[in-house]
């Protein structure tokens, strides 16, 4: 037998009896329990974008479901954000939304602990796809460890929503397979629930599992001999896993694809898309963890990235991170390359997979992406290409993993036969270029950073553990009975070395105190908090709904408003409203002030704008007189509070949430945000409206008899309540005229007055206005977005733009 015989020539499946399917289960169960006890252990957390982000919008949909509301619509974000059609907010991902109702309040380390279990399932799949393929259980253990704690699943543990469908797409592999193969409807409605949840993010790693289960399903096809007859046998079948997958899915991507045309990044250009490429000299980590100082808790990085890389790069350390273990990179170049086992019938698929996902990830440093960014659709809303490391990572994992059962079954790679010579001369010498690449980018890298003596150390530490790994599996393979010993100490070496290298390491761990915001805030700040608290309560009392900003009080702060319930006017979220952006210019984190934007529209925290916004507090790391050069001075602010890392000041009084205006402005809202420009007027008595609304009035409001100028309003506005999805307003007036509440315009609000339903006008450029008639009325505005009247509106949008070509069109940020 040669050394590429496929494995299913052997009678297999014999080891996996029920006891070593246990065994198996349990190893991997244990590995997990150990990786995950680690964060406990050093008293740190999963940082960054995990609790900057992710772990707010837990916190926020927690305590919205333990106030008896779905989260729809977030009042303390950016103003007001519809946070049901944010990927990220939590909403749509069924094991968040249980335990936010099951936990309200959840620690860090808890949250951590429920994203590290979404791993699970996926390694669950990873063993039925081994068992399924009769490949032994030990490869099958080490194909999870790496699985669960290899490359991006260890580095990108941040990025939360990714590691969501990441965990779920081996399982949906597994029941697809099964379903096709047996023709069950059962494991086909399995497949489309298990799908459904990993698509349901709706980030690029869910659009790329997408395709590649679109893939397995044509090699599955292709594979039957009878591709026809096979796709014929199983339409019924497929269509009733399109049908299940498409009621699951079509509300939230209907509403993401709603946001999408209204938000700062629709499209994404080729240019910004293709920064984000996986830098080549990134695929060293694969064989060499540390080379590039990428778990130094210094920081101290210097491989490939923005600094290093005179093409530009918006990849890191944690993006370029894909180091898998040292005994499986020697198994992939020695047994899988130069053995030349990878290229067996039975992996095939995976390596194509494998294949097509570093192709992918190489982005720019290819010419195929930008021919898959032109034609492929759905490519060019992601800005990424190096997120496909996921599934280089599941590649690897399962080609791990094969190894380890082919070397159990046929030990080490035979000689070549005189026919496959020159092959396996070729083979051989491409696993050596690749392990001479890897050692030559590191040093490259080093050389210029004045750190050769640190990536040689990492690089000697792997070339050791490697000649053991080899000694080991050498001498395990002299005598059949040797293996299974050399196999399981492989497994475990493997293990350890993922563990103490992959878990909770200085890319995926920080102190916890450094996010004491969400649990145990320091006493200047505990005091500033109380003290605006307590303002706030007091005025929400009297119906008034001021705002703040809070801004530059470090990464956890940004939206820690959702968690204290405080309607900030800016916060952390990469998806955010194109004209909200363009107006107010909050800029990309509310960490760096270097980053607050102040356009014409808001020239300062006094302008036109700001009062509209009911701007009123400032929350600052620092005295107003030590921001920026680029901030415009407050001259008329009061010190409300501040000591050390807090200070809080607030504004003069602005222009009320809610009012009566008589007299409307028609403007072109694009071409005031195109001017830069907010026009003149009376905030008391008078409103702008958006052309398309004016020509659609009850009343004329001044717009077209021009000679008069109507007269204010006598009467009173006073909000009654004021809830995440509704809004409840007491109107008196002696005249019609237009309720301008200055709340975020955006589709799927509706306005009831005394009980019958009014269109909602756009008015002073960003807010929600409806006309109501002389008298005393209560109105209602609710924010319905899963109601009939916006899904189809949403559709038809969607339509119009696809036949008008402007669908989804790339803005600037």
């Amino acid at each position: 037998m040669t050394a590429n015989s496929p494995a299913s020539d052997l009678p297999c499946s014999s080891a996996w009896t029920p006891r070593r399917t246990l065994a198996a289960g349990f190893a991997v169960i244990l590995f997990w329990a150990a990786a995950a006890s680690m964060w406990l252990l050093t008293d740190s957390v999963v940082p960054w974008d995990s609790k900057n982000h992710f772990y707010p919008m837990l916190r926020y949909l927690g305590a919205s479901l333990a106030n008896g509301e779905w989260p729809l619509w977030n009042p303390y974000h950016f103003s007001g954000f519809p946070a049901v059609a944010d990927p990220q907010s939590l909403l749509f991902t069924p094991t968040m939304l249980l335990f936010g109702w099951l936990v309200p309040t959840p620690s860090m380390h808890l949250f951590d602990l429920v994203v590290l279990a979404h791993f699970l399932p996926g390694a669950a799949g990873v063993l039925g796809l081994f068992r399924r393929r009769g490949w032994h259980p030990a490869g099958a253990v080490v194909a999870a460890m790496i699985y669960i704690l290899g490359g991006s699943a260890a580095a990108r543990l941040q990025h939360t929503g990714m590691i969501f469908s990441y965990g779920f797409f081996p399982l949906a592999l597994l029941f697809l397979e099964s379903a096709l193969a047996r023709r069950s409807y059962l494991r086909g409605v399995l497949f489309a629930v298990t799908a459904a949840l990993m698509a349901v993010g709706r980030d690029q790693v869910a659009f790329l599992c997408c395709l590649t289960l679109i893939g397995a399903g044509l090699h599955q096809t292709f594979s039957s001999g009878a591709p026809l007859a096979f796709l014929r046998s199983r339409l019924p079948l497929l269509a009733v896993m399109a049908a299940t997958g498409a009621v699951i899915l079509a509300v939230p991507a209907l509403l993401t694809i709603q946001l999408l045309m209204e938000s700062n990044r629709p499209a994404i250009g080729f240019g910004v898309a293709a920064m984000g490429s996986l830098p080549p000299s990134s695929l060293a980590t694969l064989l060499f963890g540390n080379v590039f100082g990428s778990l130094d808790t210094t920081y101290d990085y210097w491989g490939p990235g923005p600094s290093t890389l005179a093409e530009g790069s918006w990849t890191d350390r944690a993006v370029n991170y894909l180091f898998v273990g040292t005994p499986p990179a020697l198994l992939l170049l020695w047994h899988g390359i130069a053995g030349g086992r990878l290229f067996a019938r039975d992996f095939r698929f995976f390596l194509i997979v494998g294949l097509t996902a570093l192709v992918y990830a190489l982005g720019r440093y290819t010419p195929v992406f930008e021919l898959l960014f032109d034609h492929v659709p759905g490519v060019d809303l992601y800005r990424r290409p190096a997120d496909a490391t996921f599934l280089i990572n599941f590649a690897v994992a399962m080609a791990v993993g094969y190894l380890v059962h082919r070397y159990l079954r046929h030990g080490l790679p035979g000689r070549p036969t005189a026919r496959g010579a020159v092959s396996g001369a070729l083979l051989t010498s491409a696993a050596i270029a690749l392990a001479i690449a890897a050692v030559a980018a590191g040093a490259s890298f080093a050389v210029t950073a004045g750190e050769l003596a640190r990536a040689a150390r990492d690089m000697g530490l792997g070339l050791a553990l490697a000649v053991l790994a080899a000694a080991v599996l050498v001498q395990g393979a002299r005598r059949p009975a040797w293996r299974t010993a050399a196999a399981c100490l492989f497994v475990l070496g493997t293990g350890v070395e993922l563990v103490g290298r992959n878990a909770a390491s200085a890319l995926n761990a920080e102190p916890a105190q450094r996010y004491a915001v969400f649990e145990e805030l320091p006493a200047e700040q505990l005091r500033g908090l109380q003290i605006l608290k307590t303002e706030l309560d007091g005025r929400h009392a009297r119906g008034e709904r001021p705002r703040i900003e809070i801004l530059g009080l470090g990464g956890a702060w940004q939206n820690a408003s959702m968690v204290f319930g405080l309607e900030d006017t800016i916060g952390y979220n990469p998806l955010r409203l194109a004209d909200y952006e363009r107006a107010v210019g909050p800029g990309e984190n509310a960490a760096d002030p270097n980053l607050r934007h102040f356009p014409g529209t808001f020239r300062g925290y006094r302008c036109r704008l700001a009062t509209l916004l009911g701007l009123e507090y400032l929350v600052l790391d620092r005295p107003i007189e030590r921001l920026p050069r680029h901030f415009p001075r407050l001259t008329n602010a009061n010190l409300l509070y501040g000591a050390g890392s807090m200070w809080i000041y607030r504004l003069t009084p602005t222009a009320p949430r809610a009012y009566l205006a008589t007299r409307l402005i028609a403007v072109d809202s694009e071409s005031v945000l195109q001017e830069d420009e907010l026009p003149e007027f009376d905030r008391n008595g008078e409103a702008l409206i958006d052309e398309a609304d004016a020509e659609e009035l009850r009343g004329d409001y001044g717009l077209r008899d021009q000679t008069t100028a109507p007269e204010p309003a006598t009467g009173q506005v006073r909000i009654r309540g004021y809830r995440r999805n509704a809004v409840v307003i007491d109107v008196e007036t002696d005249r019609r005229a237009m309720l301008v509440l200055h709340d975020i315009y955006y589709p799927g609000w509706e306005a009831v007055v005394d009980g019958e339903s009014r269109p909602i006008r756009r008015v002073n450029l960003l807010f929600r206005g409806v006309e109501v008639p002389p008298g005393r009325h209560r109105v209602h505005f609710t924010f319905r977005p899963l109601s009939v009247n916006n899904l189809v509106a949403a559709m038809s949008d969607l339509i119009a733009r696809e036949e008008n070509g402007v669908a989804l069109q790339t803005r600037t940020r």
